[in-house]
């Protein structure tokens, strides 16, 4: 019949006293320190109910736990217990100390006389008596706690947890500072006695405000010459004072300029622990011993060094870590976009959220690129994995999956050609990749969507009824499969919002991705058509900066607006010759209602080269013209042919073949696409006063600035 031992544990701070307790709720068993912890002899104790240990104030707490202990349940309270003042314990004097007090059943218990549970009794050891034993001290310091606080990579809470093990078990007061420079993500260089430290952890075990207050946590400081924390950088060796005296205290107080300083340190003994890694100083850690407590000898100082050795690799550790982390940070940040376009008619909002500290970068992108013909493509896209490598590898798809969409190919091939690119990086090392990818064309009103293993986009219409857009499922980028990426189209609504994202928005640990999804609906309700685009943005991220565990997130919002009529014309034409000089008066009778006089003769010329390429190279259907007023004027012809034309220098004695050349020379910029009735070409001109590329948008959202370089 024996207890669980998990809770006599006991540290150099304090002393345990153990008490079996039969079915009658008396001391019939007493561990041999009674007088250690209580001031009473074992055989006061024997026979005495266990309800006598209690204060007055005490009484009905402690009866509690014999109620709990008898039930067979474990329970633990903070008591008032009576300390002896007489022959015995009915002799107490009524004082009182402050103990913890755990009540724990024993299996097989009944009663009888044999105990059916016990009660650990402890209390602070007084401080003549704390930190004399050299073996539970450093058990305390080199056990399991740095594995705890060690398995952080954070290095604020790396050194929180380190000072949370050294005090109270090496000393009452301590502080942790480190270079500045490893906050900076620098390599750390050998420092002179003169170097930055910030102090990033304080603690006390008697809770004096007057040491945070006076030492406080994040202080950016350089210490002056002459004092025991300039010759702990100049030597990297510790620096041990067994007492500091009032005067050495009042000289450090003055040249620091710091009267707080010099009342606090007064008397205490102190020794300067340097934080060495890889032979080079990080820091320090500051202890101090008020009066009171036995002071630092030599042999604390070796246990302390120990532990500031093991604990100075937890703070390299974090060190590495961060500076890899802002490195990777950076480096996404300057392969994401600089700067998103669309037609006037829609409105774009992104937001990109890295992941917490405690997860690496990862590979989010997010894409929005006007593309002629009043159209935009919207894309967003996940690497999976974190670190540098995904990085890299998100900036490479984005690369290409800009050029492809600047080459105008539909969604679905632009994500097949990205998939074929993802199985050839896969062969020098494994990646894979999701996507989605969509088009919307703002003189139709169609949104194009393709998607490659990608959580589906939201669409909200203007009276507020939101869905999840059904697109094709496909595998993601890069992994082998015999699915093909498909396209849908969908006809939209004027004034919907697009919303597209990564997995971080609606999946963490503590959420199912279903209550995520749910969740991001919820966010676009009947108001979302009068709400700004900004206020969307916001509520999106609503909730998610708190979570310690956040993978990186990126969010795109689009509010899809068509063109609106009087910005742009169509007109059916015939395949005959007749149709370029038809095509000349509407041209110019379009661009007089627009105010656009200055551009009309080399918009009919422009507009008669297309056409007769059209009625030379894809005769037998019809011609269609389209002239569309943007922030540029783009003139479009669309026929019935597949083949795409390409520029080409005619020779001297050629009659043909110089149509092109002229468009190309004429146009701001000229190009092709194909449809899946035919193909289209186009051309565009700038218009006189106005920038053919949107202004710079001004920083509006924390941290936008950050993601531009």
């Amino acid at each position: 019949m024996a207890p669980r031992s998990d809770a006599a544990s006991a540290d150099s701070a304090s002393r345990t006293l153990v008490l079996g307790i039969d079915g009658t709720r008396r001391i019939v068993q007493c561990g041999p320190n009674a007088r250690a912890v209580l001031g009473y002899e074992p055989a006061d104790l024997i026979g005495r109910s266990a309800g006598e240990l209690a204060g007055e104030e005490a009484k009905a707490e402690l009866e509690t736990l014999l109620e709990a202990l008898a039930a067979g349940q474990e329970r633990r309270a903070v008591l008032a217990v009576r300390r002896a003042g007489g022959e015995g314990i009915a002799d107490a004097d009524g004082s009182t100390t402050d103990a913890v007090v755990t009540a724990q059943p024993m299996v097989g218990g009944d009663e009888g006389s044999a105990p059916i549970g016990l009660l650990y009794v402890r209390v602070a050891l007084p401080p003549s008596e704390r930190y004399q034993d050299p073996a539970l001290m450093r058990r305390a310091l080199l056990d399991d706690p740095l594995t705890r606080f060690g398995a952080s990579l954070d290095l604020d809470q790396s050194a929180k947890g380190l000072v949370d093990v050294i005090v109270p078990h090496f000393c009452t007061t301590a502080s942790v500072l480190v270079l500045e420079s490893l906050f900076a993500a620098d390599e750390v260089h050998s420092e002179s006695g003169a170097a930055v430290l910030r102090r990033v952890a304080v603690t006390s075990d008697d809770r004096n405000p007057m040491w945070t207050a006076t030492f406080p946590v994040g202080e950016v400081l350089v210490y002056p010459e002459g004092t025991p924390y300039r010759k702990v950088l100049e030597t990297a060796r510790p620096v041990h004072l067994p007492q500091v005296t009032a005067e050495l205290a009042a000289d450090i107080g003055r040249r620091w300029r710091r009267a707080p300083a010099a009342q606090l340190i007064t008397d205490v003994s102190m020794v300067l622990l340097p934080l060495i890694a890889r032979d080079t100083l990080l820091g320090f850690i500051a202890c101090t011993r008020v009066p009171g407590f036995r002071r630092f000898d030599a042999y604390d100082v070796e246990i302390g060094m120990e532990f500031a050795a093991r604990a100075a690799i937890v703070i390299d550790n974090a060190r590495l870590f961060s500076r890899e982390r802002a490195t990777a940070l950076a480096l996404q940040r300057s392969l994401l976009p600089h700067r998103l376009s669309a037609p006037s008619s829609v409105e774009v909002r992104h937001r990109y959220l890295p992941g917490s500290q405690l997860v690496e970068v990862g590979g989010d992108w997010y894409e929005s690129i006007a593309l002629p013909g009043a159209r935009v493509a919207l894309i967003v896209g996940d690497v999976a994995g974190h670190g540098v490598r995904a990085a890299v590898t998100m900036g490479r798809l984005r690369t290409a999956l800009h050029t492809l969409a600047n080459l105008e190919l539909p969604p679905a091939d632009a994500l097949h050609i990205m998939h074929e690119l993802m199985i050839e990086l896969g062969e020098q090392e494994p990646h894979f990749a999701t996507c989605v990818y969509g088009i919307y064309d703002a003189t139709s009103g169609s949104l194009e969507v393709a998607s490659a293993g990608h959580l589906p986009p939201l669409l909200v219409a203007p009276d507020g009824s939101n869905e999840y857009l059904e697109v094709p499922p496909a595998p993601p980028l890069g992994v082998s499969g015999s699915a093909t990426i498909e396209s849908r189209e969908f006809q939209v609504e004027d004034g919907s919002v697009f919303v597209i994202y990564t997995d971080g928005l609606v999946e963490n640990r503590g959420r199912d991705i279903d209550d995520g999804l749910a969740r991001l609906r919820g966010v676009f309700g009947p108001d979302t058509v009068g709400r700004p685009m900004e206020d969307l943005a916001k509520a999106t991220l609503a909730g998610v900066y708190g979570d310690h565990h956040r993978d990186d997130i990126a969010v795109l919002l689009a509010r899809l607006r068509r063109l609106p009529d009087d910005r742009w014309a169509s007109w059916s034409l015939p395949s005959d010759p007749a149709a370029v000089r038809r095509a000349r008066g509407l041209v110019r009778t379009q661009l007089g209602e627009w105010d656009l006089d200055e551009l009309t003769y080399t918009t009919e010329l422009l507009a008669s080269e297309l056409i007769t390429n059209a009625y030379r190279y894809a005769p037998g259907g019809p011609i269609e013209l389209r002239l569309l007023l943007e922030r540029t004027l783009v003139c479009e012809v669309l026929d019935r042919s597949a083949a795409l034309p390409r520029l080409r220098r005619a020779a001297d004695d050629d009659e043909s073949g110089r149509g092109l050349l002229v468009v190309s020379q004429l146009a701001h910029r000229w190009g092709t696409r194909r449809t899946a009735a035919g193909k289209v070409v186009w051309c565009e001109q700038t218009i006189p006063g106005i920038d053919p590329d949107p202004p710079e948008p001004q920083a509006i959202w924390p941290g936008q600035n950050h993601h531009r370089v």
